[in-house]
């Protein structure tokens, strides 16, 4: 799913029973906040900061996206391998593309994180899926439409192209639908459609559902 935080089912299909999540926050305040909204649900386990790692949700919290924050980002999603959720009060455009194509799928607005706005973010960062908010997506989609327009296609990375199927399913993905949505839309079975996007996401070595849409949004496929 690449949502633009709709407010229904989360689903748990291949997320473990638990999610382990790391909380990590400069200001003390907004860290202990994060916990204590996350600890009212049995399906988190919280975990210290040193514990991000493979398999660990790391939730990142700031006012803004610094360079020292953009650089925890990509410590911990490129060098320690954890699945990252930022959540800050605001984004400029020339961090968004950053933000997604460092490994980030799933960006809460500060205003809107509730205790079960961050769950449904945490999920979908364990499942590998997309969560960002409409009006952040909505740029997303604008400014990777501008960056194809203004290099005619052409963005330094080789294309190694996509099929008609990846195209139709990255397409219902930039549309907001989950996995199941999709497979009925396309008449295929879930497992089709999850192959369908790990087999693009592992060939053109996509970080996650969310870098995929803008791969193929950048290259003028959908």
């Amino acid at each position: 799913m690449f949502s633009s935080s709709r407010t229904g089912r989360t689903g748990t299909a291949d997320v473990p029973e638990r999610i382990p999540v790391a909380v990590h926050a400069l200001d003390p305040i907004l860290r202990e906040g994060a916990i204590g909204q996350l600890r009212r649900h049995p399906e988190v386990e919280l975990r210290e900061e040193s514990a991000s790692g493979p398999g660990t949700v790391a939730l990142l919290v700031d006012d803004v996206l610094d360079d020292a924050a953009l650089t925890r980002l990509r410590r911990l999603v490129r060098s320690e391998g954890a699945r990252a959720v930022l959540v800050v009060t605001s984004l400029r455009e020339s961090e968004l593309l950053e933000v997604i194509e460092c490994g980030v799928g799933a960006i809460v607005w500060r205003h809107e994180a509730t205790a079960s706005r961050l769950v449904q973010a945490v999920l979908a960062a364990a499942r590998g899926d997309g969560d960002l908010p409409a009006d952040l997506l909505g740029r997303l989609i604008s400014q990777v439409g501008a960056l194809h327009r203004g290099t005619g296609g052409r963005t330094g990375v080789p294309s190694s192209g996509l099929t008609s199927r990846e195209v139709d399913v990255l397409r219902l993905v930039a549309e907001g639908l989950d996995t199941g949505e999709i497979a009925g839309k396309l008449s295929y079975s879930e497992r089709t459609v999850k192959n369908v996007i790990h087999g693009l996401t592992t060939r053109l070595h996509l970080r996650n559902r969310a870098h995929a849409v803008a791969y193929a949004l950048r290259e003028g496929y959908i």
